[in-house]
């Protein structure tokens, strides 16, 4: 039975490789294709205004500005823009205003038949805006329009002049929801992949902070970019991250979550490889740590890759705070993690199972409690918690002021009036919501647990304390089977320097070199090991400003 479970796994194995290797090449040949069916602009501006404006279909919020400019206003040219993604300002004071005062003095125009190079002329000596590029492909024209370039068109010159003006409406720079601090920097992540990049740049003011863009989704073209640290960052994991992006296929990307499943290394785990933040100290420090970072234009929540078990107990906020203090409130997170797992579950096991673990008194007291209820132990406590996940995914849903009266008030009512009607005990109803509590300790974990949480449950309904041990062994041989972009998923667990920041967090001068499961360059924080130290005053006369002496 083992060999032939063995060997349907293996020709499964086979079956996906073979099929991955011929997507990569109907992916390559589609893509060669494309290249070589591109449409290139003509000498014609009405035959290139017809067919731009038939491939973005018409569009009413396209808009087509024709002028005259040049010697004796003799030259034809046409704006083209969509509305409301162009900045207005550039698009007059830079573009406009400056074409309607040309008039080929003090230029070098070009000379001999055709108008081949003026598109360059125009770029480099008469508008003023920073980034202009000559473009030959009608193709490329049409990608520039979309992203809320404006293109430029003029009669008799191929080609046209693709102009950089971009100024849609975006959010404001706010403190995160889901990542509030009471001591750091509370500014967050918006929806313009142009504004993370920069707060990026602001925290981490290196040479070898490098960038690198590519457009995702056939249909959207969605602004993808990877950033990371070129002297820090392994060279495997970057390569690795980037051939995952660009083996994608995808027809839209909407939010960062889209290419999670695509690129993690367990797409069937219920935990996830991938890390995220909205938080631009997070991400900067996770860079600084030799991670990949991915920003996707659109959201606010930036990918981190690799990711290791031990960060979704890490907070910002431990690095700011005394290390003792962030040592116990990690420690802290780590038990209610375990917690909100196999509490309900060890509930179960121990009054229904195994009542001779339970201490007399306690026991009685169980007894009293549950005395003429109706269901098991096992039912009272799924049925709670199936409940209080309604009334918490009411309350995300509905707008927040009714949102938190229902998931509070109705949690408070129903369980009390449950009690009061003898359908469930106390204990019960208390188990259910030291479990719910513990639950937001650790936001990143939510999905596993919330899956866990009900297999525990169901173990020790059918086997009790053998059963919730065998879910336990399990789940700790999976998550020793997991890795990260190829590092092991429990290495920030191991018993060697990691510990340093793992489930305590040493003092700052102690860490002096950066996770060696990460990095791979530059691995040293800083080069010499130097603690604190009492304050002498043979140290302040040496260190203290000059002429001083008195």
């Amino acid at each position: 039975m083992i060999r032939l479970l063995f060997g349907y796994i293996m020709r499964k194995i086979h079956f996906l490789m073979n099929y991955n290797r011929t997507q990569h090449e109907e992916n390559r040949k589609a893509h060669q294709e494309d290249t070589e069916s591109k449409t290139e602009t003509g000498k014609d501006l009405s035959q290139n205004l017809n067919t731009l404006e038939a491939m973005l279909s018409d569009s009413s919020d396209l808009k087509v500005h024709s002028f005259r400019t040049g010697p004796d206003k003799s030259l034809s040219g046409a704006l083209v823009y969509f509305d409301g993604m162009v900045n207005n300002t550039t698009l007059t004071q830079a573009i406009m205003r400056p074409l309607m005062a040309w008039n080929g003095e003090n230029t070098h125009l070009p000379t001999g038949k055709g108008r081949g190079n003026l598109l360059d002329v125009l770029a480099q000596e008469v508008l003023n805006v920073a980034s202009a590029c000559p473009v030959q492909w009608m193709e490329e024209l049409v990608s520039g329009c979309l992203s809320g370039h404006t293109i430029l068109l003029l009669e008799d010159c191929p080609g046209g002049l693709d102009i950089n003006t971009e100024g849609w409406e975006h959010r404001q720079i706010t403190e995160p929801q889901s990542e509030t601090v009471v001591r750091g920097p509370r500014e967050g992540f918006t929806e313009d992949l142009r504004t993370n990049i920069t707060m990026l740049r602001r925290k981490i003011r290196s040479g070898q902070l490098h960038v690198e863009q590519m457009n995702m989704g056939e249909k959207t073209r969605t602004a993808v970019s990877l950033l990371y640290l070129k002297d820090v960052a392994d060279p495997r994991v970057v390569k690795t991250v980037k051939t995952r992006l660009d083996l994608l296929d995808l027809d839209s990307v909407l939010e960062s979550g889209y290419l999670v499943e695509y690129i993690e290394d367990a797409p069937f785990s219920l935990f996830s490889t991938v890390g995220y933040s909205e938080k631009p100290d997070v991400i900067a420090a996770r860079v600084l740590e030799g991670r990949v970072a991915v920003l996707v234009d659109g959201t606010p929540f930036v990918l981190t890759a690799p990711m290791l078990f031990v960060e979704s107990f890490q907070t910002a906020e431990d690095y700011y705070a005394r290390p003792l203090y962030s040592s116990l409130i990690r420690l802290l997170r780590f038990i209610a993690y375990l917690m909100t797992i196999f509490l309900p579950a060890v509930y179960i096991a121990l009054t229904v199972f195994h009542q001779e673990l339970v201490p007399t008194q306690l026991l009685f007291t169980f007894a009293n409690a549950r005395e003429g209820t109706p269901f098991p132990a096992s039912v009272e406590v799924t049925t709670m918690m199936f409940t209080y996940d309604i009334l918490q995914e009411a309350g995300i849903r509905l707008p927040r002021p009714v949102g938190q009266a229902i998931s509070i008030v109705g949690a408070l009512v129903m369980g009390e009036a449950a009690v009061e009607a003898g359908l469930v005990g106390a204990p019960t109803v208390i188990t259910v919501a030291l479990t719910a509590v513990t639950s937001f300790l650790i936001p990143m974990q939510n999905n596993s647990t919330y899956i866990l949480r009900y297999i525990m449950i169901a173990l020790a309904s059918f086997a009790g304390i053998y059963g919730i041990s065998m879910g336990l062994l399990s789940l700790l041989i999976h998550l020793a089977s997991l890795t990260s972009f190829g590092v092991p998923y429990f290495d920030g667990l191991s018993w060697t320097r990691n510990l340093q920041d793992s489930v305590a967090r040493m003092p700052l001068w102690t860490m002096t070199r950066r996770p060696k499961y990460i990095a791979h360059g530059d691995i040293k924080r800083r080069h010499f090991f130097v603690p604190p130290r009492p304050y002498s005053e043979e140290e302040g006369e040496e260190g203290g400003p000059e002429g001083d002496s008195t």
